[in-house]
């Protein structure tokens, strides 16, 4: 990576952590414990749009499956960090070998997001040889095999039922921290040549396969990053929760990690960013009114799915307007006034010719 390049990462950095740094002292600003949950989700659902980022935004491959491995690092790390008298209650059938394991919840998250990223190394290399409509429809039926696991899965999921007694750890200082950091592993990975690589082949693949670019290993590198922080979100999210089914883990939450990305602009890190921002935001307000506006008893029956309508129809008009997204091509940019102040950024004073030192013309 070149110091150009690398300035450019460090500017797009300082920028993309506003929102992460403005919802933290918003929250403290107020003080106000709904507000704090509202900017703990925003955290968490900036990791999982950051993690289909990775993967969508550069192979222009639709992924289903993201929502699907966010389960697994959710039930990986709440069975593993899950206090042992709790494990005999929640999951009376669990395997003894898992049931004597108790570890922090902290390195669970780590621990969720490996095992995510395994099970998708494991499944995902032949997948990556499709493209186009067949590999949209192959990451829904590996959606739809996870989803079936886990609902079927007693053993470690409690099957269809609530799973319960998984420990709180999540604070908003926790997932705001992870947020940051998986906003530099995204620039960084855009960057890289396997990201260069990937959106030559999205862009052409033709053209990216006569030059030697293995694009099935490239296509499966970013699917297990991605897969991986999806694993990381889920159990951000799961211990948050503390309490939590396998249909947390299916369409629903699919659409809405899905909507934001597309709203924001797939092809970029801060279009996943803006999206998540923009959404959460909206979701929490629409929830707000739908709230209101069913306690108050204005309409004869209750109000449900405001939300979701409001989403749907946001994505459509996106679509419309701006096929690509609000920030569609390029990461938003540090002011060149500001970039010198940078850290590893050096700038020379431009050569003049020699006319103009000379105060002549040739």
């Amino acid at each position: 990576m070149t110091s150009a390049t690398r300035s450019s990462v460090i500017g797009t950095l300082v920028i993309l952590t506003v929102p992460v740094v403005l919802a933290l002292v918003i929250s403290e600003a107020l003080g106000i414990r709904v507000v704090d949950r509202i900017a703990t989700i925003f955290c968490i659902n900036l990791v999982l749009v950051l993690g289909l980022q990775v993967f969508m935004g550069n192979s222009g491959i639709l992924s289903f499956a993201h929502v699907g491995f966010m389960g697994i690092g959710a039930y990986a790390s709440a069975v593993l960090s899950m206090p042992l008298q709790m494990k005999g209650m929640a999951l009376p059938e669990l395997y003894p070998i898992v049931k004597a394991i108790e570890i922090s919840p902290y390195l669970g998250m780590v621990v969720g997001g490996l095992v995510a990223a395994g099970v998708a190394a494991a499944v995902s290399y032949p997948l990556m040889r499709l493209s186009d409509a067949a590999a949209v429809i192959t990451s829904f039926a590996l959606l739809v095999v996870l989803h079936t696991i886990m609902v079927h899965w007693h053993q470690m999921t409690n099957g269809p039922r609530t799973l319960f007694g998984v420990q709180s750890a999540t604070t908003l200082y926790i997932a705001a921290g992870v947020a940051i950091l998986m906003i530099f592993i995204a620039l960084i990975f855009r960057e890289s040549r396997t990201g260069i690589l990937l959106r030559a082949a999205r862009d052409d693949e033709v053209a990216a396969g006569a030059i030697g670019t293995n694009i099935s290993n490239m296509r499966w590198r970013g699917f297990v990053l991605s897969a991986f922080m999806a694993g990381i979100g889920g159990a951000l999210w799961a211990h948050f929760i503390t309490s939590f089914s396998p249909n947390a883990f299916y369409l629903k939450e699919t659409f809405v990690i899905l909507g934001m990305l597309v709203i924001g602009g797939a092809g970029t890190v801060s279009g996943a960013v803006l999206g998540a921002f923009v959404v959460t935001a909206a979701f929490e307000l629409l929830r707000l009114i739908e709230n209101s506006i069913n306690l108050s008893g204005v309409l004869p029956t209750q109000l449900v799915g405001l939300t979701e309508i409001a989403l749907a129809c946001a994505m459509i008009g996106i679509l419309i307007v701006r096929p690509s997204g609000i920030i569609s091509a390029r990461e938003v940019a540090f002011p060149d006034a500001l970039r010198r102040y940078l850290p590893g950024t050096h700038f020379t004073r431009p050569k003049q010719s020699r006319s103009a030192d000379e105060g002549g013309t040739q």
